[in-house]
C-alpha cells in the first residue's frame, strides 16, 4: 500500500506539472492584453507599456513560467491584477460559500441517489423504477442554470418562500445560511442524483442476480440484510467510482450555480477573473482545483480496499 501511494504521489506531480504548463500557456496565448484592459479604453501606448513592464508581461514565456512556479512553490500564488491583493487572501474570503454549497450538494446527491438506486433495483419494473427513469432523463437533459431559474421563479418570485439570490454566512446563524442554500443545492444536485442513482441501480441489479443472493434468500435472509449487508457492499466499487467522478462535474456546476444565484464564492471569483483576464487568480484556482481532484481520485482508489478486501495494491 505504501509503495502504491508513493507511486501515485509521484504521478500526481507529473500530472500537476502538465496541468500547470497547459494552464499557463492557454492563458498567455489567448487573445487580449490584460495591460490594455487595466489601462482602459482611453490609455495611451506608453501607459499600456508601463503596465506590461510592471506586471512582467514583457518577459519571455519561459521566464514568466519559471517565476510563477518558483513563487507558487514558496506559497505565493501571486497578486490579483485588478484587486491588487494576494490571491490566497481573495480565495480565503470566497471559500466558505463554495465549500458550503459543495458539501451540501454531495450529501444530498449521495444520500438520495444511492437510496433511490437501491429501491429501483429492489423493485425493478415498479413505480420507483419507472420514476427513476423519468427523473434521470430530466436530470441529464436540463442544464443547471435552467433548473436554477425555474426554482427562483417558483419558490422566490411566485411564492416568496425562499430568498431570490445571495448567501448568508454560517456565522450569522444556521437558519439563514441553510435557507439561502436550499435552491442552489437542489439545482446543482439533480443531475448528480440522477447519475448516481442510475449507476447504483445497475450495479445492484447485477449483484442481486448472482447465485449467492438467491442462496441468501433461500436461507431466509431478511430484505435489509440482502440489500445492505450483501448486495450494496459488493456493488460498492462502481458506486464509489461514480461518486468520485461527480466531484469533477461539481467543479463546473458550482461556477454556473454561483453565477445564477449570485453567490460570492470561488466560482464567481473565477468568472470575474476571466472577464478581466486576471491571470494570477485563474491560474491559482485551476491549479488548486486540479490538485484537489487528483487527491480525491487517490482517496477513492484507496477506499476500494475497504469495500472489497480482494483488491490489493
Amino acid at each position: 500500500m505504501a509503495a502504491y501511494i508513493l507511486r501515485r504521489l509521484v504521478s500526481t506531480i507529473a500530472v500537476m506539472a502538465m496541468v500547470g504548463v497547459f494552464v499557463f500557456l492557454i492563458l498567455r496565448l489567448a487573445p487580449g492584453d490584460p495591460a490594455a484592459i487595466i489601462a482602459g479604453k482611453t490609455a495611451t501606448a506608453e501607459m499600456i507599456a508601463g503596465i506590461r513592464e510592471k506586471l512582467g508581461l514583457n518577459d519571455s514565456l519561459p521566464v514568466q513560467f519559471i517565476r510563477w512556479v518558483r513563487d507558487m512553490l514558496g506559497g505565493d500564488f501571486g497578486t490579483s491584477i485588478f484587486a491588487g491583493r494576494p490571491v490566497l487572501e481573495l480565495m480565503s474570503q470566497r471559500i466558505e460559500p463554495t465549500l458550503s454549497l459543495s458539501i451540501l450538494t454531495m450529501i444530498l446527491s449521495v444520500t438520495v441517489g444511492v437510496s433511490f438506486g437501491i429501491l429501483a433495483a429492489w423493485r425493478t419494473g415498479g413505480f420507483v423504477d419507472r420514476l427513476l427513469t423519468a427523473f434521470s432523463a430530466l436530470g441529464y437533459s436540463v442544464p443547471v442554470f435552467v433548473i436554477g431559474y425555474f426554482l427562483i421563479y417558483f419558490f422566490a418570485i411566485r411564492t416568496h418562500w425562499l430568498p431570490v439570490q445571495g448567501y448568508a454566512p454560517i456565522g450569522g446563524g444556521l437558519g439563514p445560511w441553510f435557507v439561502h442554500l436550499v435552491q442552489p443545492t437542489v439545482a446543482l444536485s439533480l443531475g448528480f442524483i440522477a447519475f448516481i442513482a442510475r449507476v447504483t441501480r445497475a450495479s445492484m441489479l447485477e449483484v442481486l442476480s448472482e447465485d449467492y443472493m438467491r442462496t441468501a434468500a433461500a436461507k431466509g435472509a431478511s430484505s435489509y440484510a440482502m440489500l445492505f449487508h450483501h448486495a450494496l457492499k459488493n456493488a460498492g466499487v462502481p458506486i464509489l467510482t461514480v461518486i468520485g467522478i461527480s466531484f469533477a462535474y461539481l467543479i463546473g456546476g458550482v461556477v454556473l450555480t454561483e453565477t445564477v444565484f449570485n453567490i460570492p464564492g470561488i466560482g464567481r471569483l473565477v468568472v470575474d477573473a476571466i472577464n478581466n483576464r486576471d491571470y494570477p487568480i485563474i491560474q491559482s484556482v485551476l491549479i488548486l482545483t486540479s490538485g484537489l481532484y487528483v487527491l480525491i481520485n487517490l482517496a477513492v482508489d484507496l477506499a476500494y480496499t475497504l469495500i472489497d478486501p480482494r483488491i490489493r495494491y
